[in-house]
């Protein structure tokens, strides 16, 4: 393992996928496309159901092991199986709510569905939490836009970057 990439999980949240009849993750491979484009390592991936404690307990397990970027896909919207924003609220220390700001402004400019993302982001330990939508194409769009400049906040919560003013 590269010591100078960044560690990344991916959290897939379907109760369909997780019982074997649905489709193949799409979204989860187009998480992991993406962020290996931009020099990440993926080195957890896991498939769950839509479980308020199911995702509670992955998002600690996966933050105890002190992975930088923990980037989940599914149950962000509406529907009350979707409860990936509320069972990450109860794992955070510290939200950071610019990032999920960013990527729902973002997504409005292409579609007005976007105002029913739910998505929050934040801190645990020193992981980045950021929930992302489950549709492969809402993925892409949110990663291609806030991927190239997570890296510097990575940096400055592993306190590799000491004046972000100064750059």
């Amino acid at each position: 393992m590269d010591s100078n990439k960044l560690k990344v999980a991916i959290i897939t949240m379907s109760d369909s996928r997780a019982s074997g009849s649905g489709q193949n993750d799409i979204s989860g491979q187009t998480i992991r496309e993406l962020v290996e484009e931009q020099h990440y390592e993926v080195v957890y991936y896991r498939l769950i159901r839509d479980d308020f404690e199911e995702i509670k307990a992955t998002l600690i397990e996966v933050c105890n092991q002190k992975i930088d970027l923990v980037l989940t896909t599914g149950g962000t919207g509406l529907s009350p199986r979707d409860q990936t924003p509320d069972a990450t609220k109860a794992v955070l220390e510290r939200e950071v709510p610019g990032i999920s700001e960013a990527m729902r402004y973002f997504s409005l400019q292409i579609t007005p569905r976007a105002m029913f993302s739910r998505g929050v982001s934040g801190l645990r330990g020193q992981s980045l939490i950021i929930n992302l939508p489950g549709s492969p194409k809402a993925v892409r769009e949110n990663l291609e836009y806030v991927l190239p400049h997570l890296r510097h906040g990575l940096d400055v919560l592993r306190q590799e970057v000491k004046e972000c003013g100064q750059q």
